[in-house]
């Protein structure tokens, strides 16, 4: 090296391949920020080579598969960009209803991310890790050329499979509540008056900090008076609202499933070669085809525009909320050629004073007189905004996923979760360490030999425990939350805690069994005393009874209840892999798919026609009644909720 050779000029005197392994140092944030010191320095890091290494710090896919997803984009930059958008987003996501079911994968597929529902179901007979994990699609996020994120929801309406696209509102580092939801959109000649290079810098900061600020206190009449307006957020509407917007815009956009595109979302496993190119092939068409449609039929549509003769239910719901917002004073026609809040003409200049006296005075002129105060402002954000607020924001409707940051409660290591909104919760996945080896996934059945079904049972439940660890009043417990049960009709709801262990005691029990599966002795690396699930004071109350946990070679574990001498054997998952070996059942309806709101304590996903055999039985009528009884339940409900 030369010794006159610094800064830059030593950076730039790098072979490439030396510069691409210093560059696993630096951030892509850190890389972007070098390209802005020279043109010289900006031509260094535009390499290919230095843009690979970023992707594979990313770490969602190995390094040879992101060679084969450069391939979609138009460089490693791009994918890149990709790749860190949706990171956030791998991981297992839940819902509490149905009790067995909603249990969403998102794991990679090609340039995309696929959210895949594990369906409940019963062992096959060769067990966890040969047997087909049954899975339906629920959504997908698939990569641009340009690095860009695109959304689809997948669903299922009268016999045919449909996809729903859509955008992705952002997606926050640290986000553990997805959203579906629905946002009001500008038409293309308002969005490029308002992201021009000329206007987008000035005026976009000081409308995101007017949007910023909270207007939950604020009459419409006061808030119109402002040259920009506030956007209302999804969530402040009332479960009815947005219930029936998302009904609405899924019936609206959505697409049918041509065979060509019907195929499959990820590839099969790497060590099944020659199908995994053939699938490889098969995804690079079907991404081309998707990009298309989205491209050539968009994601939205315009809401204003409404039959005359609604044929259908969704329909009849749009022509209702058309003539209910003509009545509003108009408010579809609020907007002027540059994209601006008018005036609407029936209210007088002395009304909005009016308006604004009362606003001042604390009182609102659609529910009376009240008195302003700590409390009333508190219940004033809370309260439920109306819809043709809400739709003024833009020209058109579409779906839209929200990956967002919230401060979430939990108990026993399960998040307290809201009842009445469209949204999965990310459960915290921690890595083993030397303090916590047994944290992570674990696929459990019971009874002794472990996963092998026996003559009179030919099939056993399977379940998905996550184990976590807690530590309370000085005493470290090992927690085992169900996440997902195989039963036909579920025991206990999930987020219960199986069974809890201090594991700083010791038990003294012994071990039941000499021998396992393949007459290979048994062998006990630790045992800890605690306490297993058990029949309490109802369903959502179960109680616990002693039992001990025993650490197995060959990495099993066994929780034993002392009293029934009941065994629960668990072993470690590999979801992706199973995923990737598993077989593909129908999805839901739309909406129900995404989350699935109504309780539901028999298994709604058991009537497919064509599941897997592990999901017929004897009481397959009656699981068939109960799927139509619960979605039934689900409109009652919705309705009582309205």
């Amino acid at each position: 090296m030369l010794p006159e050779l610094c800064g830059s000029s030593l950076l730039l005197a790098l072979p490439d391949d030396v510069f691409a392994i210093i560059s696993r140092s630096l951030s892509p944030r850190d890389i972007c920020n070098l390209s802005l010191c020279c043109r010289s320095l900006s031509a260094l890091v535009a390499s290919e080579k230095v843009w690979l290494t970023q992707c594979d710090l990313v770490g969602i896919v190995p390094h040879r598969d992101l060679i084969e997803w450069r391939k979609g984009v138009s460089s490693y930059k791009a994918l890149c960009r990709f790749l860190v958008s949706v990171k956030p987003l791998i991981g297992i996501w839940v819902h509490q209803n149905p009790e067995l079911g909603n249990v969403v994968y998102v794991m990679p597929g090609f340039v995309s991310v696929v959210g895949c529902r594990i369906i409940p179901q019963e062992l096959g007979p060769l067990g966890i890790e040969d047997g087909p994990i049954l899975w339906a699609p629920v959504f997908e996020i698939i990569g641009d050329l340009d690095g860009s994120i695109l959304f689809f929801l997948h669903g299922r309406e009268k016999g045919n499979d449909y996809i729903y696209p859509g955008s992705v509102k952002s997606v926050e580092q640290n986000c553990n509540v997805l959203l579906l939801e629905v946002e009001p959109r500008l038409q293309k000649n308002v969005n490029a008056l308002l992201h021009s290079k000329s206007f987008a810098y000035n005026s976009d900061k000081e409308t995101s900090r007017k949007i910023s600020r909270s207007n939950s206190g604020l009459s419409r009449s006061h808030r119109m008076l402002g040259q920009w307006d506030a956007k209302v957020p999804f969530s402040r509407l009332a479960f009815c609202d947005r219930r029936k917007l998302i009904e609405i815009v899924t019936s609206q956009v959505h697409q049918t499933v041509p065979d060509s595109v019907n195929g499959p979302l990820f590839p099969r496993l790497r060590s099944d070669a020659d199908n995994f190119q053939k699938d490889i092939l098969l995804l690079f068409e079907r991404r081309s085809l998707l990009l298309q449609n989205y491209k050539l039929r968009g994601s939205c549509f315009d809401w204003k525009v409404a039959p005359e003769l609604p044929s259908d239910p969704t329909q009849l719901q749009l022509s209702e909320i058309k003539k209910s917002l003509d009545r509003s004073s108009g408010f579809h026609n609020s907007l002027n050629g540059d994209g601006q809040t008018k005036p609407i003409m029936k209210k007088t200049l002395s009304g909005y004073f009016r308006a604004s006296l009362r606003q001042i005075w604390g009182k609102s002129p659609s529910n009376g007189s009240r008195t302003l105060s700590k409390n009333s402002s508190s219940s004033s954000e809370s309260k439920h905004a109306q819809l043709h607020e809400f739709l003024r924001a833009g020209d058109t409707i579409g779906l839209t996923l929200h990956a967002s940051t919230v401060k979430l409660s939990s108990y026993r290591a399960w998040p307290n979760m809201h009842d009445t909104r469209f949204a999965l919760y990310k459960l915290p996945m921690r890595a083993p360490r030397a303090d916590q080896e047994y944290a992570g996934l674990w696929g459990g059945t019971f009874g002794w030999p472990p996963g092998k079904p026996t003559e009179d049972k030919p099939g056993k439940a399977l379940f998905f425990l996550l184990i976590s660890y807690d530590e309370s009043e000085g005493q470290r417990q090992l927690i085992a939350t169900k996440i997902l049960e195989g039963t036909h009709y579920v025991l206990h709801p999930n987020g219960s805690a199986m069974f809890m262990v201090n594991i700083d005691e010791p038990s003294e029990d012994p071990f039941p069994w000499d021998v396992d599966a393949d007459s290979i002795p048994v062998s006990v690396r630790h045992a800890f005393a605690g306490e297993g699930i058990a029949n309490g004071y109802g369903f959502r109350y179960p109680g616990s009874k002693p039992g001990s946990l025993f650490v197995i070679q060959n990495g099993l574990l066994a929780f034993i209840w002392k009293e029934s001498r009941a065994v629960l054997t668990m072993q470690r998952l590999n979801l992706q892999e199973l995923l990737k070996k598993g077989e593909r059942v129908p999805a839901l309806p739309p909406t129900a798919n995404f989350s699935y709101l109504t309780k539901s304590y028999s298994n709604v996903f058991a009537g497919f026609s064509n599941a897997s055999t592990c999901l017929s039985s004897p009481s397959s009528i009656y699981l068939d009644f109960g799927f139509w009884f619960n979605l039934l339940l689900k409109v009652q409900t919705s309705s009582e909720i309205c």
